[in-house]
């Protein structure tokens, strides 16, 4: 996919690594090793269907940098999933685990396809085919992968089992799995809570009370419907959510536990009472002093950006935002706290879970959740001292840091 101006998502990940490689004046060669991928995999998925037809779908690992740590990255089943989405999310990956200083590298994969056209059986026969497909380049001190856009625990179950028939029982090597075969209580709502911190400590630092501030969350998935949950309990009042259905906004705030209970039982947020019927544009335009994008990519552009009311932007998706909107916010005094620091709270739990299944031990709810608080405590900091620093946007600091810690970790270990 492109935006209005014909930039896919590997153009925008691209343009801030050359600005920080810029900034921290690396050699070409070293900026040409560590902005390009390592390996990428394409592998034909064969399925048979429940009725017996065979179908075979793409699918892909793309791994960008292990310089600082095993790769690491989710994985996404989708129709639009193709080998640009793919190199991008796993660049922006090791930027990631960089920035939060969490000891992986980046990666991600996924397969073109469309899972509510498929059984549940259908999936798991799916996964196992795709697990064997990428057998030979992943591993738990390798790559390991991780649930994304329609993958769940019960996906990554399955990619576990399916692994460890070939290798013997090997939990570490995918993160997100249901705690009773090895996940780390916590996981799932800890990008949802990452956002929330990160909101936290951002408007803070802008001096901007988040005591009954109005925030907007688009989309109420896992991400979205977690981090309105957490920021709410963090006295600000939300005032806007959506899903594919379309949006709800009541100024006086929305009824989060009846959103939750039909999100649930229905899947769907359509008939949410007692909050006023918005499109999702129209929602991201609407009143509010926060705003959460944590749905799709691309959808803060050049086309929207002067219309935005918000003075904090929280990027709970990944790129919701392109760079020609990035410039237009900073022109307009608009704080924006990048994907790749406000959503780490995953990759930072998963990074957790990895550790607890190397040492076979689990950890209580609140101590992942007081490491994880710290993580991004210090990630936050580093980012907003770089950001004065070098007298640019967080985001454009967050690539400081991050290109600047893989940089050096490449010439340490002599490449």
């Amino acid at each position: 996919m492109v935006d209005s101006a014909g930039h896919n998502s590997l153009d925008v990940v691209n343009h801030f690594f050359t600005f920080a490689a810029k900034i921290l004046k690396l050699n070409d060669a070293l900026a040409y090793l560590i902005q390009n991928t390592d390996r990428e995999l394409r592998v034909e998925v064969p399925l048979v269907r429940d009725d017996g037809t065979l179908e075979v779908y793409n699918g892909y690992r793309v791994q960008h940098n292990n310089a600082r740590g095993p790769y690491k990255g989710g994985l996404r089943y989708h129709p639009e999933v193709d080998a640009i989405e793919v190199t991008a999310l796993a660049s922006l990956m090791t930027w990631k685990t960089a920035l939060v200083d969490v000891p992986f590298g980046g990666a991600k994969g996924g397969i073109s396809v469309d899972p509510k056209k498929l059984s549940l059986r259908e999936k798991e026969r799916l996964t196992r085919r795709f697990v064997q497909g990428i057998d030979p380049v992943i591993g738990p001190n390798e790559d390991i992968p991780a649930p994304d856009v329609n993958t769940d625990a019960q996906t990554m179950a399955w990619f576990m089992d399916e692994y460890s028939r070939q290798h013997g029982y090997t939990p570490a090597i995918v993160t997100g799995k249901p705690p009773a075969v090895g996940g780390s209580v916590g996981r799932k709502e800890a990008t949802g809570l990452g956002v929330a911190i990160a909101t936290e400590h951002a408007a803070e630092a802008m001096r901007l009370p988040l005591q009954g501030a109005r925030v907007i969350v688009q989309g109420f998935g896992n991400v979205g419907s977690h981090a309105a949950m957490f920021l709410q309990e963090r006295g600000a009042t939300i005032v806007g959510i959506s899903d594919v259905s379309g949006g709800k906004y009541n100024p006086k705030g929305i009824d989060l536990q009846t959103a939750l209970r039909l999100q649930n039982e229905a899947g769907s947020i359509k008939d949410l009472g007692g909050a006023e019927n918005r499109t999702n544009a129209e929602l991201l335009e609407s009143e509010c002093e926060i705003l959460v994008p944590a749905a799709l990519d691309r959808v803060l552009t050049s086309d929207n950006a002067e219309r935005i009311k918000a003075k904090l932007i929280v990027e709970g998706a990944n790129a919701p935002t392109t760079f020609e909107a990035d410039e237009i916010f900073r022109r307009r005094g608009i704080t924006v706290v990048p994907d790749i620091l406000a959503n780490a709270g995953g990759v930072t739990v998963s990074y957790f879970e990895w550790v607890q299944n190397l040492q076979q031990f689990a950890w209580p709810i609140e101590q992942v959740q007081e490491k994880l608080a710290k993580k991004m405590a210090r990630a936050f900091k580093d980012t907003w001292e770089t950001a004065a620093k070098h007298n640019v946007t967080p985001r454009e600091a967050a690539f400081i840091l991050a290109v600047g810690r893989v940089a050096e970790a490449t010439q340490l270990r002599g490449y």
